[in-house]
């Protein structure tokens, strides 16, 4: 009579798989995490952030026509952002036409040596409304108030002065063809004289002004105002 003998069969209960060893699930979840970090660092952004001092230019929109104004170069701080306004206010050195520096401070040594000379060159852009151009201004609204003498020639530069009671009292009108230059200035007294200088250009009309005695060499302010249009709006008036 022979025996029979059986081996205990175990199988497994339905619906449960093996189990990865934990030494593989940690290699996986490595290997994921080291994916994850390596596409992190490629995405991140590169720029670096903006240093106060820095230039940047802010696209400011007077009227419908568009200039990229250097921020430090605005005097007035509720101008300092971008987007439509109606009126910006500038200020720029002369002759790098660079954004000024920070004023210096001052002390009983500045006031004692006394008024230094004015080195900046100042630039207000309004939009117009379709009021009159400024060529326009020159040549019809102008001529209506000049002194009745002749013009005097100043090294190609052309001055009348503006009669005794009109709204230009104490003023002389500068002018020139080649180049084009028209400018509007006080007479130095108590404070020295200054020029207005006015152009359109699309919706917005500028207006610089500067010290009259930049008119000693009147060709190179010529040149900065028309660089400075070139500048800001990238066309010449």
């Amino acid at each position: 009579m022979s025996v029979l003998t059986s081996q205990p069969h175990r199988s497994r209960a339905p619906g449960k798989s093996r189990r990865a060893p934990f030494g593989m699930v940690l290699f996986t979840s490595l290997i994921a995490i080291g994916a994850a970090a390596l596409v992190a660092y490629l995405l991140w952004p590169t720029w670096e952030p903006y240093k106060a001092g820095d230039p940047a230019a802010l696209p400011v929109s007077v009227g419908a026509t568009l200039f990229n104004v250097p921020s430090d170069a605005i005097r007035v701080k509720v101008q300092r952002h971008s987007g439509p306004q109606e009126r910006i206010d500038l200020s720029f050195s002369y002759p790098s036409l660079e954004p000024p520096s920070a004023p210096r401070r001052v002390s009983s040594e500045t006031i004692e040596a006394g008024n230094e000379p004015i080195d900046r060159i100042f630039l207000s852009i309004a939009a117009h409304h379709d009021a009159m151009s400024p060529d326009v201004r020159v040549q019809t609204i102008y001529p209506r108030y000049l002194d009745e003498n002749p013009a005097q020639m100043q090294d190609g530069l052309s001055v009348r002065a503006f009669r005794a009671g009109s709204p230009y009292e104490k003023e002389d009108l500068f002018a020139a063809t080649v180049p084009n230059m028209t400018a509007r200035c006080t007479r130095d007294g108590e404070t020295p004289g200054m020029c207005l200088s006015e152009r359109r250009v699309g919706d917005a009309d500028l207006t610089f002004r500067f010290p009259r005695k930049w008119l000693e060499r009147w060709r190179d302010v010529t040149s900065a105002m028309d660089r400075l249009t070139v500048q800001l709006h990238g066309a010449r008036s």
